[in-house]
């Protein structure tokens, strides 16, 4: 059974960061496509971040130079290291994964594996 556990969320400044961590269980993430998406109230769900099997990374343009995504196939743990943070990053953050099909930010916000998310909230 996947099971994909997030942590790190939190409260910051404008120009602050955090580091979200996803810990994944069930899985092995040397072979799935892993990412974050996230969703804000009212808002539609938007993906942030993937990375591949392979360790390639895909950004949004609105993450794009803030944000990194990593993994540790060792611990079987995706990160989303977030720098620059704006008041519009508010959201609640969630990770995902998908061993099938393409590995683009708009496809992880759509798998059916997913944790249940942590919030994010950013002040100006």
């Amino acid at each position: 059974q996947v099971r994909l556990v997030e942590s790190g969320g939190g409260s910051v400044q404008a120009g602050g960061s955090l580091r979200l961590s996803c810990a994944g269980s069930g899985i092995d993430t040397r072979n799935y496509c892993l990412g974050w998406f996230r969703q804000a109230p009212g808002k539609e769900r938007e993906g942030v971040a993937v990375i591949t099997a392979d360790s390639r990374s895909t950004y949004a343009d609105s993450v794009k130079g803030r944000f990194a995504i990593s993994k540790d196939n060792a611990e079987n743990t995706l990160y989303l290291q977030m720098n620059s943070l704006k008041p519009e990053d508010t959201a609640v953050y969630y990770c995902a994964a998908r061993r099938w099909g393409p590995c683009t930010v708009v496809a992880v916000s759509r798998s059916s594996y997913r944790g249940q998310g942590t919030q994010v909230t950013v002040s100006s």
